[in-house]
This record gives C-alpha cells, sequence and structure tokens, in this order.
C-alpha cells in the first residue's frame, strides 16, 4: 500500500529540530538552486523548511493535487510520474541529491499537478508550501532566474525522453539513458529504470549482458 504523507505538516521536523542539522544545512547549500544564496538568505529560508525522511514508495505529491510544493532533495532518488485514467504509469524523469523537485508551471497556470512525485529508494528531502518558496524568490531575481532556468531546462528534458520512447529503439534508449544519466545506472532498481525506458527487465538484462549499460 502507497503511502501519501502530508507535504508540509507539524510532523517533520525543522531543519532547527533535526538531529542531522548540520549535515542538512551543508546538503542545502550544495543544491543546484540554493547554492545561490549568501549565507544569511539561506538561514532564513532554513526556518521555513521541514525535513521529511520517507520510506521507498513513498509520495510526497499526488497527482490531481491543488495543494503544492517545492523540495529539496537532500539524499536518495525521486521519480515523477503520471498515471493514465485507467491507472497506466508512466515516469518521467528521475532526480537524486543536489536537485530539486517541483510543481511550480501547474502553480503558475493555476492548474492541478500534472504527476505525482514518489520515492524510489529511501530518501530525505527539505520542503516548503510553494507560495512560500514564490514569495521567497520575489525580492531575488538571481535566484529566481536560476530557478526558473532549472524549471525550463527539467522540462525540456521531460519531452526529450517522451520523443525518445517513440523514435529510438530499445538499445537507442539505453544508449541515451547511459550517456546522459550513467551516474544513475547502478543506484536505480532494475525494475524502475526498465519502466523508464519503456522495455522489459529481461530485456534490460539481456542488453546489460551485451555491455549496452
Amino acid at each position: 500500500m502507497v503511502n501519501y504523507p502530508k507535504t508540509h505538516s507539524s510532523q517533520w521536523p525543522s531543519i532547527a529540530e533535526h538531529a542531522e542539522r548540520n549535515v542538512i544545512r551543508l546538503q542545502l547549500a550544495q543544491n543546484i538552486v540554493l547554492k545561490l544564496l549568501a549565507k544569511p538568505a539561506l538561514a532564513e529560508l532554513e526556518a521555513q523548511l521541514v525535513v521529511q525522511d520517507l520510506a521507498k514508495g513513498d509520495t510526497l505529491v499526488r497527482q490531481g493535487d491543488h495543494d503544492m510544493a517545492q523540495c529539496f532533495i537532500l539524499d536518495g532518488i525521486l521519480k515523477r510520474v503520471v498515471a493514465s485514467p485507467s491507472a497506466k504509469e508512466m515516469i518521467l524523469r528521475f532526480a537524486f541529491e543536489r536537485d530539486l523537485e517541483t510543481s511550480y508551471a501547474a502553480w503558475r497556470l493555476h492548474t492541478p499537478t500534472p504527476y505525482s512525485i514518489v520515492t524510489v529508494t529511501k530518501a530525505r528531502v527539505a520542503t516548503l508550501p510553494l507560495p512560500d518558496w514564490v514569495a521567497f524568490m520575489q525580492s531575488r531575481p538571481e535566484l529566481k532566474a536560476a530557478f526558473e532556468y532549472e524549471v525550463m531546462s527539467l522540462m525540456s528534458d521531460v519531452m526529450a525522453h517522451t520523443i525518445t520512447l517513440h523514435l529510438l529503439d530499445a538499445p537507442g534508449r539505453v544508449h541515451r539513458f547511459m550517456r546522459k544519466h550513467a551516474e544513475l545506472a547502478e543506484r536505480l532498481p532494475k525494475k524502475e529504470l526498465a519502466a523508464y525506458l519503456n522495455i522489459s527487465p529481461e530485456t534490460l538484462s539481456r542488453l546489460k549482458q551485451k555491455g549496452k549499460i
């Protein structure tokens, strides 16, 4: 049974309350977007964040949600998943340490979140409500520009991946994944990677034996 932890809740500790707060602060400072912040601004943001320690298979954000959050990944791997009305699922992307996950585009368009964000492995993330994150960025144009660039970049990657599934055969998909995301190849469960590439685990194993991955 999939768990649906509330995205921002008093059940989660703040960074200051967390036993590993010093490590968490270092991890936040290395985030792809937050590394732009000076220490006083990062400290101001930290006061608004909660830390969620999640099990494999926990859902951080559910497709169709209006309650949106900004997520900074500290440890572990997350996936963005979209489901059809018949419950057929497609993995759109993976994200891991120093990366982020967000429903920013949907929030700007005033639409529900079009995908779920689910943990692939045990994970730790720092989150805050998306409106609070947007308010934090308003007086920091450099941060806002960098964040919006990352959002556009990851949306472009998702589109490229979707096109790849239609244009490339199985070996081609595997080759592209290895070229772009080799660091994830050994960390992802075989079933998850096979689903992302829209091939069977058996085909993935066969290609691996042939040295394709």
